[in-house]
C-alpha cells in the first residue's frame, strides 16, 4: 500500500502526463438529483483542499484548477436550472 504522499507523487505524474491538459467534450444526459449531487461534490471535494492530511487526487488540486472544477460545477447546475436551488441550499448551511 502507498504512503499518501507517494500516492501524491503517482497522481501528480498522471495529471501532468502528455495529452492531460487537452480539451474534451463530454456529453452527459443525467438526472437533475445526480447534477445536483454531482456540483454538491465537487464543492466539498474543493473544500478539503486545504487540508494538510488530505491524500490521494484532492491533495494534488491547486488554486487555478480548484477554480476551473467550480466554474464547471456552476455550469452544470445553471444547465440543469439548480442554480438558485443550489444558491438558496448553501444559505441554508452558512456557506
Amino acid at each position: 500500500m502507498l504512503s499518501k504522499q507517494d500516492e501524491q507523487v503517482v497522481y501528480e505524474a498522471l495529471l501532468t502526463s502528455p495529452g492531460m491538459s487537452d480539451t474534451v467534450k463530454i456529453d452527459l444526459r443525467v438526472p437533475r438529483r445526480n447534477v445536483l449531487l454531482l456540483g454538491k461534490l465537487i464543492e466539498r471535494g474543493i473544500a478539503v483542499q486545504g487540508e494538510k492530511d488530505e491524500g490521494g487526487v484532492l491533495g494534488t488540486l491547486d488554486v487555478t484548477t480548484a477554480s476551473e472544477l467550480r466554474g464547471i460545477a456552476m455550469d452544470m447546475l445553471d444547465k440543469g436550472g439548480l442554480a438558485a436551488m443550489n444558491d438558496k441550499l448553501n444559505s441554508l448551511y452558512g456557506r
